[in-house]
């Protein structure tokens, strides 16, 4: 029980380092964000732009982000705005949600995919290891007489498939020797083993009347894993492997995908904006990571406005991406009016044929079905995918008369069970 008189009191006692952090942060982001709006008049073209950023290449600082062909396409009317900063601004306004359920209907005709993954991990109070990782997957054609599919791809891991691989990886001093780092791994792979064979699949079932932006693939997270750095060897470069493949099979099969990043924390053109400033004779920018690229933006942008596309270029572990490594380009999207825009991220080719547009306005077109300012496909996808509490306990039920039919012993210990009683 949190007991509200100590906890006020608590937080009176460090009332002065909460003031002083609010200043500082505020004194930051304020810098950041006049560099960022003031790059229209330093910068007169994405050539210029690009000829003051750190050279691309392994081990040479990141650039952070680099300029595409939309740099100069937001030039041609940065003047015109009351806000300078680098947006489009989207044309449509709507009085109310059913105006915006109107608009949406241009996704009609153009086929929606997504995927999302859950799993159980291996319960270690069971006599055998075992995991689950399950898959959902939803399309939707947005066509009258053409259905909507909801699926799962469901995989059982046996004990010696979440095994630990990497050398040192466990900090369990009891020696448990199975993996939670296998098991995320799987789920992994599986989400992307299913979105690559969905697209080589909708790209053979594409219609000659349909649009060269559809189907529209959505990837629920970042397709740059900076996370895998921090993982052991094998995780890492199998995360790694994983990320290029959907890149290679979008790019391969001229199927759009799309990284959806509600929450996003990266820092791509606040690398940019310091990389720029120290050019300058008299620096103004600190290092900070304390600000992140939405927050450049907040409170600048009405829904469904979205910032021009850039090149992701932050080095670390985009060196590992062969030649895919500032072949991913992002830009950030406003998809709920008090909060920080969301980060797309997606193949540049998408960019380079001149098909983000109509593909951002299928996420917008998503996003109004879904309701709660996330694409509905994603959502759907979750749902679908997602292993609930009883799930887990019908599982172990099930496999628990599974192992007893094959002659074997299944047990858990007292105190699991008392605890899974209580919750």
């Amino acid at each position: 029980m949190l007991h509200r008189g100590k906890l006020l009191a608590a937080l009176a006692s460090k009332r002065d380092q909460f003031t002083l952090y609010g200043g500082t942060y505020s004194d930051q982001l304020g810098a950041y964000r006049h560099a960022l709006e003031t790059l229209y008049r330093r910068y007169r073209s994405s050539a210029q732009l690009e000829q003051h950023l750190p050279p691309g290449g392994e081990g040479l600082p990141p650039a952070g982000a680099r300029p595409t062909i939309e740099f100069d396409r937001w030039l041609v009317t940065a003047t015109q705005e009351d806000y300078h900063g680098p947006v489009f601004r989207f044309a449509e306004r709507f009085a109310n949600h059913e105006q915006a359920r109107q608009w949406a209907e241009c996704i009609e005709g153009i086929t929606t995919l997504a995927v999302d993954g859950s799993q159980l991990q291996p319960w270690r109070d069971a006599s055998i290891p075992v995991a689950l990782v399950q898959v959902g997957l939803f399309v939707n054609p947005h066509q009258r007489g053409r259905p909507y599919v909801k699926d799962v791809r469901l995989e059982v891991l046996a004990p010696d498939e979440i095994l630990e691989e990497a050398s040192g990886e466990s900090v369990d001093p009891s020696g448990y020797p199975y993996s939670e780092l296998q098991v995320s791994l799987r789920r992994f792979q599986l989400e992307v083993e299913t979105l690559c064979s969905q697209m080589e699949q909708l790209a053979r079932q594409r219609r000659p009347d349909e649009p060269a932006h559809s189907p529209v693939v959505f990837f629920d997270g970042s397709l740059v894993v900076s996370f895998a750095l921090t993982m052991p060897s094998p995780y890492r470069e199998r995360y790694i492997a994983g990320a290029v493949s959907l890149l290679q099979a979008s790019e391969r099969f001229r199927v759009p995908l799309i990284g959806y990043i509600d929450t996003s924390y990266a820092r791509d053109i606040i690398t940019m904006l310091l990389r720029l400033d120290t050019m300058q004779p008299q620096p103004l920018l600190r290092e900070t990571k304390r600000i992140h690229d939405a927050l450049l933006w907040q409170g600048r942008l009405r829904w469904g406005d979205r910032t021009p596309a850039m090149i992701c270029a932050r080095g670390d572990v985009l060196d590992h991406y062969g030649p895919y490594r500032e072949r991913i380009a992002f830009c950030y999207l406003q998809t709920v009016s008090q909060r920080p825009p969301a980060r797309l991220e997606f193949p540049r080719w998408i960019v380079d044929e001149g098909l983000l547009d109509p593909v951002t306005d299928v996420v917008r077109a998503e996003i109004i079905a879904g309701g709660q300012g996330y694409p509905y496909a994603i959502e759907t996808a979750d749902a679908v995918a997602v292993i609930t509490l009883q799930d887990r306990s019908e599982f172990y039920a099930h496999f628990q008369q599974f192992i007893e039919s094959q002659g074997l012993n299944f047990t858990f210990s007292s105190k699991a069970l008392s605890k899974s009683r209580r919750r």
